[in-house]
Parts: C-alpha cells; sequence; structure tokens
C-alpha cells in the first residue's frame, strides 16, 4: 500500500483509491483541476481482500477524512464505510460495482493474471482491456493509452495478482450507505462497459442521500478522461464536507 504523506489540515484531507493496475498517475489531472493541497493517493495492495486494506488503511489515516474511490478502490472505500462512518466526513464513488464478484469469475480472474505474466502488462492489457477501459472516441488518445499502460507496468504483477484477490472476495456492502449520512457523490462514464449504470443504481438506491452523476462522453476512467467534468462536481462535494 503505497501513500503519498499525510499533510495536517483543519479540514479533513482528501484520501483518493486507485483501481487496478493504477497509481497516482491516475489522479493527476483531477487533483490539479482541484487544486488542493492537502491529497493522499493509495494504489490499493499490502493485502488479499477488502477488508483488510480497509483496516490497515483505516489504522494509518487520519481521525477524519474525505474518502474517494475509483473501480477497485471504491470497492475498499465501500468497506471503509462499512467498518468506520464516522471517521468518513464525505464519500466520492467512481465507476463502482458494489456487487459481490459471481463465482464462476475467480478462475478467469486468476487466468488472466497468469497470462499478463506471461505476455506482460502492456501487452496483456492492450489486448483485452484497453477496448473496455475508456469511451469508444477515445480509443485513439495517444496520451491517455500511452498513461494507462504506464501505471500498469509501474504498479507490476504482484500487485495485479493482490487487487485481483480482492475482486474475488469482495462483499456486498450497500447495507453500510443505507445508515451514512456524509455527503456522497456517484459519477459513472456514460460508456463505461466494466461498471455499468446498472451498478451505478444500485449503488444510488442504498445511498438515500447520495447524489449521482453520469458523465456523457467518458468510458470507465473518469479521472483520467473527464477530469474537468468531475472536479466540477467533487469541488461542490467537498465543500458540502467540510460544513
Amino acid at each position: 500500500m503505497n501513500t503519498l504523506p499525510l499533510l495536517e489540515n483543519h479540514h479533513a484531507p482528501l484520501i483518493l483509491l486507485g483501481g487496478t493496475l493504477c497509481n497516482a498517475r491516475l489522479w493527476q489531472p483531477l487533483v490539479e483541476q482541484l487544486n488542493v493541497s492537502h491529497v493522499s493517493c493509495v494504489t490499493i495492495s499490502g493485502a488479499d481482500c477488502a477488508n483488510a486494506v480497509a483496516s490497515q488503511l483505516l489504522e494509518v489515516l487520519p481521525a477524519r477524512f474525505c474518502l474517494v474511490g475509483f473501480s477497485l478502490g471504491a470497492m475498499v472505500a465501500l468497506q471503509m464505510v462499512a467498518l468506520a462512518p464516522e471517521r468518513i466526513a464525505g464519500l466520492t464513488l467512481l465507476s463502482v460495482n458494489p456487487l459481490c464478484d459471481l463465482p464462476e469469475n475467480a478462475p478467469v480472474r486468476r487466468a488472466a493474471v497468469a497470462q499478463a505474466a506471461r505476455a506482460g502488462l502492456a501487452r496483456w492489457l492492450t489486448e483485452n482491456l484497453w477496448v473496455k477501459y475508456v469511451a469508444p472516441h477515445r480509443l485513439d488518445e495517444a496520451a491517455l493509452y500511452n498513461t494507462i499502460i504506464q501505471m500498469a507496468k509501474e504498479t507490476g504483477i504482484d500487485t495485479f495478482a493482490q487487487q485481483t484477490e480482492i475482486a474475488i472476495s469482495r462483499t456486498d456492502r450497500r447495507s453500510a450507505l443505507a445508515a451514512f449520512r456524509s455527503p456522497t457523490l456517484i459519477l459513472n462514464g456514460a460508456y463505461d462497459v466494466i461498471c455499468t449504470p446498472q451498478h451505478h443504481q444500485a449503488v444510488a438506491e442504498a445511498a438515500p442521500y447520495a447524489r449521482w452523476i453520469t458523465l456523457p462522453d467518458s468510458g470507465h476512467f473518469i479521472p483520467l478522461e473527464a477530469p474537468q467534468l468531475a472536479a466540477i462536481a467533487m469541488r461542490n462535494w467537498i465543500q458540502e464536507s467540510k460544513a
């Protein structure tokens, strides 16, 4: 689990939990748009289940913080809500699937890790995930592609294996959202085929105080595809979380 140094602040710092094969590069365009200084970016690693990762984070994070989770990071964020809702001043979930993984997905996921180890993460991701990651009209954007490939290489196969086990073993924590009273924001991309509108509908139905926004030109990778639009929504959410 890699984090940037946490900074003390009168307000709750912003904690950003990345997705599978993601590191701090995921958040850079969004953080630049938010213009906030008290931020920590987390690469999900260090354990092979969401509960263990969430517990490790809660041991080192400040007493109160604003929490943002993307994809796999959103699953861990939901676990943190279940464990310590009183410590979370506000919650944003981007590209989230709140459901348990289907049992038949486990061998497929583990086989993918083995394939990536043999072929190399860059080649495997290009051949298997790139077309699903971003909106169709962004598939030819070299800078976007290069950033995602670079993150995968930097994250590495061992972390990918751990992250895969987290995805396999995750549990449905929507019930924790029903009692969660802090400001909650849900963002999804209209072209996301990994975490679909139905997944986000399931979260929104479980979170009675949440605001749900669909970004019309984005796929799965909202922080890289639509940082400006995401930042507009998140700036309002941050102000509400400070109230």
